[in-house]
């Protein structure tokens, strides 16, 4: 039965030593959420003619980035497979938005379009089968239905090998009702849009006409300009001095403490910004990027060298679930911790089907500054 509809595996893998980033490359197996459906809106590209003041009214809200190049990948003891080899990448300049998008920001472009997201669709059985392996059983009607998946902590110490036992199939769960029914977003205005798709990110970033970060762009930007960096805010561990992020404080999946503020995501901007004036580059909530998700993509850019503005591969594969169409996504989010996954480092990965929402990720855009 499909991943996404039972539970979802969320491919948060346990540390790698360096010197076995080869062998455990070769074996990776980490589980992500899986299945897919068409994509319904192209990915946006910046307006070739536009006026002076759309222009700027378009940049409200967001940073440049300068041009430059840096080494991209792992650098740390929690460093995943993914994340190797190390490679050169060189980027043009870019304008990227400050916090992510927001519940009000998000409700705007659903009020002018009409846009009914991922979540709030029934499933088509007949286009999701083509991304599961073949014999795979169709599920029952109850099961397909609008819905999307909910954080639910457990009653204690539980194998942290399978997320599925913290995850839930919510019907009702959307944007509107990050929790599920009887939840909503009222006083919320400011804080992440939640339960969005990959296409739902990328329907919004072409309304806006602006574009989802390639994965480069967004560990770039997260960096802050450095390149000796663990975190967005530098080298210092999470739980060290002075509150940094929204991340999960305590014993994961029970016990959160809440110690920065929080326990399920924040309002956008209630930490210190990295370098460049960004906001929740680590935690808070999982962030969209433009690329599809290849277990060994940074393999193919170290033998090109120097890789000028990477675009990712053309094609997804994950060994664990080749049948499903991934994209990357970054930043970390309200339930990462080291003890984890520590995902709020700058070069932490996440691969998730495109079509799957949950309500721990969002997403945040970019304009190219040419």
């Amino acid at each position: 039965m499909l991943v996404v509809l039972v539970g979802v595996l969320v491919g948060c893998q346990s540390k790698v030593k360096k010197e076995e980033v080869q062998e455990a490359q070769d074996n990776d197996t980490t589980l992500s959420c899986c299945s897919n459906l068409p994509n319904r809106f192209q990915q946006a590209t910046d307006p070739a003619v536009q006026s002076a003041d759309d222009r700027q009214a378009k940049l409200e809200g967001m940073v440049l980035i300068p041009e430059g190049s840096f080494i991209m990948g792992g650098d740390s003891e929690w460093g995943r497979p993914d994340e190797f080899p190390h490679h050169k990448v060189k980027l043009s300049a870019f304008y990227m938005d400050i916090h992510e998008v927001t519940n009000q920001q998000f409700q705007d472009f659903v009020e002018a379009t009409g846009y009914v997201t991922t979540a709030e669709r029934k499933p088509d059985w007949e286009e999701m089968k083509n991304q599961v392996p073949p014999g795979t059983p169709k599920p029952p009607d109850e099961v397909l239905v609008a819905a999307s998946l909910v954080f639910t902590p457990t009653d204690g110490p539980v194998s942290l090998n399978n997320p599925s036992i913290w995850w839930s199939w919510v019907s009702g769960a959307d944007w509107r009702h990050p929790e599920g029914p009887g939840s909503s977003i009222e006083g919320k205005a400011d804080y992440p849009v939640v339960h969005v798709s990959w296409e739902d990110a990328a329907a919004y970033a072409n309304w806006a006409g602006k574009r989802l970060p390639t994965e480069a762009e967004w560990e770039y930007a997260a960096r802050g300009g450095e390149q000796d960096v663990v975190y967005p805010w530098g080298k210092e561990l999470i739980h060290e001095g002075k509150v940094k992020a929204n991340s999960w404080d305590g014993r994961f999946p029970y016990d959160n403490q809440g110690k920065d503020g929080f326990v399920l995501a924040a309002p956008v901007g209630q930490y210190a910004p990295n370098a460049y004036g960004l906001y929740d580059m680590g935690g808070n909530v999982w962030e969209w990027c433009a690329d599809w998700y290849r277990n060994d993509y940074y393999a193919t850019c170290e033998k090109q060298g120097v890789v000028t503005n990477p675009q990712g591969p053309e094609d997804s594969h994950d060994p664990a679930e080749p049948y499903a169409q991934k994209k990357v996504t970054r930043g970390g989010s309200f339930l990462c911790n080291d003890d984890y996954c520590s995902g709020f480092r700058v070069a932490a990965r996440m691969k998730t089907s495109w079509d799957t929402s949950l309500n721990h990720t969002g997403f945040r855009c970019v304009v190219s500054a040419e």
